[in-house]
């Protein structure tokens, strides 16, 4: 993409449409699939029938007065006929606001509170009560009260298709809301675009390649990522509505590629078919830190280098190990094409050059939904203030050292928890181990250990002698609590503020 290039992702996915898209007939692929269910192989939809489904259901949203820049609510699995309303929605001008299906009733009236959707697209009944009684006006329907209306079913009228310029808005994703109440981050068509171009560059995506997208899609990893990621390089997905070991397994003799959170690859490890993913050329991790302990096991007993990346809601994928060269252990790698990052040291007090990361590029949302203080706040000019502590080494790999309201300051030390877990996780009885500062009237805080054990209870006096070996006295924990799972949200991200509840 050139600057002032007018593309968007619509313009792009429109050269495989193979009918009435831009350079269809140059690029020929309608007849390709597309998107292929993982619940049953057999039902596939071509790139030409992704067309006309997506025309008919943005047919069917004007119908019911959906315009170009009204948000649609969309709160979905991940399944052929949400996906085929979802790109409905962006190909008529909608703005998508994804939101998890499986969000409690408070959750879905506090964003159509914030965004004030047209219409809601859910599959859950009571969800749609929590939206009528939160705004009476938003139209609420199910995926499949749309799919096989418009061009096929009637009930559309005509609309011209795929206008939208760059700098409209396409799609408000809400962040984890860890620190206060969650904000709508804000793409438009031209940072979703620069999203998708950047790893298709990065990671060689082809169009012969088949992606097993087994991620939820209310979140940019899944969606950005996984399923636009496919679409700009022509390429196609198996998609399943839930991650399940044996049926992502399963699939991967039919696939190339694989993307996943940590949890699932310690899902796998535990099941013993690991090792079926070193067919694939390529599995990717993010969303939350990879253990290098984890990655090592995959590297040495299984023989899979899973490629770790870096990315926030807000920012789209910023940050990857390479594709070709070293995809090193505990680090998030480089910067992706078009994309800078910096640590800034002094204003945090940083040890050992850690500082917070700032990133800069075209893949930045233009900011939060009517939040202008909100947006003032995290930008620096052109830079982006992620809120995480990082490092970089000299050859310019970045490493993530927890997020800046997570440092605990003991005696005056600060402590980063990505450091502590990656020393003590190298136990071989630890399955996961969390690190959080615990108030204390001597320290200030004092660090604790939450430790899930493989198979039972793990060693702690183990636990205690590596960390006097390897840890400074500041740094090993003073306390170790083992649970039986850490709490986790629904991207497997830890949820800190848990573990001492």
């Amino acid at each position: 993409m050139t600057e002032g290039s007018g593309e968007t992702l619509l313009t792009v996915w429109a050269q495989w449409w193979g009918v009435g898209g831009v350079g269809g007939a140059a690029r020929g692929g309608g007849s390709r699939p597309a998107l292929v269910s993982g619940a049953d192989p057999s039902v596939t939809l071509t790139y030409e029938e992704l067309a006309e489904l997506s025309a008919g259901v943005a047919g069917a949203l004007a119908a019911r007065g959906v315009m170009a820049g009204d948000r649609v609510l969309w709160s979905c699995l991940p399944t052929l006929d949400s996906i085929v309303v979802l790109l409905g929605a962006l190909r008529l001008g909608a703005v998508v606001v994804a939101v998890n299906p499986g969000g409690a009733g408070g959750e879905f009236a506090y964003v159509v509170g914030d965004v004030r959707p047209r219409l809601a697209l859910v599959e859950r009944a009571d969800a749609g009560v929590w939206i009528e009684g939160t705004d009476e006006s938003v139209i609420v329907l199910a995926p499949g009260d749309l799919v096989g209306t418009g061009a096929r079913g009637g009930g559309g009228v005509d609309v011209v298709l795929d206008t939208a310029q760059p700098n409209d808005d396409a799609l408000i994703v809400y962040t984890s809301g860890t620190t206060g109440q969650p904000k709508g981050a804000v793409h438009t068509h031209a940072s979703l675009l620069a999203g998708a171009l950047a790893i298709r560059s990065a990671w060689g995506w082809e169009p012969d390649d088949r992606l097993i997208l087994a991620l939820p899609l209310f979140h940019v990893h899944g969606l950005c990522a996984g399923l636009f990621g496919t679409l700009a390089a022509g390429a196609s997905a198996i998609v399943f509505e839930r991650f399940d070991v044996s049926s992502v397994v399963d699939a991967v003799p039919l696939s190339s590629m694989f993307f996943g959170v940590p949890t699932m690859y310690h899902r796998l490890a535990e099941s013993g078919r690991a090792g079926e993913l070193s067919r694939l050329r390529l599995c990717v991790s993010g969303s939350a830190p990879l253990a290098a302990e984890m990655w090592r096991n995959f590297n040495e007993a299984h023989h899979v280098s899973v490629l770790e990346r870096y990315g926030m809601s807000e920012t789209l994928l910023t940050l990857s190990n390479p594709l070709l060269g070293e995809r090193r252990p505990g680090s998030v790698g480089l910067p992706l094409p078009g994309v800078r990052a910096r640590i800034q040291v002094a204003d945090h007090g940083g040890e050992d050059g850690v500082g917070e990361l700032l990133v800069a590029g075209p893949t930045l949302c233009r900011g939060y939904w009517e939040r202008p203080d909100a947006t003032a706040d995290s930008r620096s000019g052109e830079w982006f203030s992620t809120g995480d502590l990082a490092t970089v080494s000299d050859d310019g790999y970045f490493t993530i050292a927890g997020r800046m309201t997570e440092l605990i300051i003991t005696g005056g030390h600060n402590v980063y928890p990505a450091e502590v877990e990656a020393v003590l996780s190298r136990v071989t009885s630890v399955g996961e181990i969390a690190v959080v500062g615990a108030p204390s009237a001597e320290w200030g805080e004092s660090v604790v250990a939450c430790v899930v054990g493989v198979s039972g209870d793990p060693d702690l006096g183990e636990l205690r002698r590596v960390a006097e070996r390897d840890l400074a006295p500041f740094k090993r924990p003073r306390e170790y609590r083992v649970m039986d799972a850490l709490p986790r949200n629904a991207m497997g991200k830890l949820v800190r503020r848990e573990l001492l509840a």
